[in-house]
Order: C-alpha cells, then sequence, then structure tokens
C-alpha cells in the first residue's frame, strides 16, 4: 500500500479501492464512530456515574454517622433513665411546704429522745435554688459527748434530707446547767440545713424573679 493511494481515492467508487485502503479507511472510520460514542453518549454516563459514586459515598458517610449516633442515643436513653430515677429518689427526701412543720418536730423530738437539751432551736429564712428552698436552722443543745454524737447519727438517718453545719462543741458552763455536778456535760452549737421542693407556683414565680434580675 502507498502513499498514492490515499491521495487517489474516489469516495464514489469505494468499492472498488484496494483491500489494504478499505482497511485503514475502516479503521478511522470505528475510531470516529468509538470517539463521537464517547462524547455524545458515554461520557455523560460517565459524568453521571462519577456524581452518583459520589453521592453514594456521601449517603454511606451519614448512615455511618446516623447509625453512630443511635447507639449514642440509646446509651444517652439509658443514662436518662438511671438519672430520673436518682432524681426521683432524692425528690422524694425533700418535703413540701405543709411536711416542713413535721420535719422540725422530727429533729427536735431525735434530741429529745438522746436526753439533750435544746437551748435554741431556730428556723431561718428560706433561700430559693432552682427547684427547692433551703431552710437554715440554728440549734444549741446540751448533752453528753455520746448523745451528742448519737444525736447527729439520728439526723442523718431522718427519712428527709437534713445535714449538720457550722458545728461547734465547747464545755458547758456548769452554773448554767440543771445538772450543777456534771463536768462531762458539753454545749453544741450547729446550723441545721433542711430542703424542701417548691410547688409550682413557687418554680414559677422563681423564674420569673430570674428573667427580671437578667433584665436588670
Amino acid at each position: 500500500m502507498k502513499l498514492d493511494d490515499f491521495n487517489n481515492i474516489d469516495f464514489k467508487n469505494i468499492g472498488n479501492l484496494p483491500l489494504p485502503v478499505k482497511g485503514v479507511l475502516l479503521g478511522i472510520l470505528l475510531a470516529l464512530i468509538v470517539a463521537g460514542g464517547y462524547f455524545v453518549f458515554w461520557s455523560p454516563s460517565l459524568d453521571e456515574l462519577a456524581a452518583a459514586k459520589n453521592k453514594e459515598s456521601e449517603l454511606r458517610q451519614v448512615f455511618l454517622t446516623k447509625k453512630g449516633q443511635a447507639i449514642k442515643l440509646e446509651e444517652y436513653k439509658q443514662q436518662m433513665v438511671e438519672i430520673e430515677k436518682t432524681f426521683g429518689a432524692l425528690l422524694k427526701q425533700l418535703p413540701d411546704k405543709s411536711q416542713m412543720d413535721g420535719l422540725l418536730t422530727d429533729i427536735n423530738q431525735a434530741g429529745l429522745e438522746r436526753g439533750l437539751e435544746f437551748e435554741l432551736f431556730k428556723p431561718g429564712k428560706e433561700t430559693l435554688a432552682g427547684f427547692y428552698a433551703e431552710m437554715p436552722i440554728s440549734i444549741k443543745v446540751t448533752g453528753r459527748y455520746d448523745d451528742l454524737g448519737a444525736f447527729a447519727t439520728d439526723v442523718s438517718k431522718l427519712s428527709r434530707i437534713v445535714t449538720l453545719n457550722d458545728i461547734s462543741i465547747s464545755p458547758v458552763n456548769i452554773k448554767d446547767t440543771k445538772d450543777k455536778g456534771d463536768s462531762s456535760l458539753l454545749v453544741m452549737d450547729a446550723v441545721a440545713k433542711t430542703y424542701r421542693y417548691l410547688d409550682s407556683s413557687e418554680v414559677a414565680s422563681q423564674k420569673a424573679a430570674d428573667k427580671k434580675a437578667i433584665k436588670k
């Protein structure tokens, strides 16, 4: 096959061309068809495939993220259940407003049962904090060391939450006691703190007061 064969091609009479020339022309034609098919049909499809592949990767990542969140969500739900149980148990230890008098009586009775003499039992002003109120009770009792310790233990075992704070113990002035000759007596000054939960109206008032304070 010579170069002149291509220069003298008569496209109107392709059937009479030499076989080698026909083969080359057919190869070129097929190449053009393939190239044209790529740009017209395959290239857009490949772009769509690449986009779909990227989308699939994104969706897979989203799925894995959501799956991880779902696992953590179950853990969080379980933790919330445990927290609510603990909170509920603690809340039951807080009396409401109507039960405070009974609690004060229980504290006083605990001291009397240990043979202590109350010189002071004075409930103070409540302090509101969130969903509960704290009430301090100034107390001053006289008794023997073991009885004072037993009283503190009894108070800690009450069904309601009561704590003893700012405890100060000192020898009693015998002249001021009924047992003139008993030098084993001690006087204990302390602040007992007890708590009660606020009712719905008190909580609403507390929130309103907090908002008002923030605006100032």
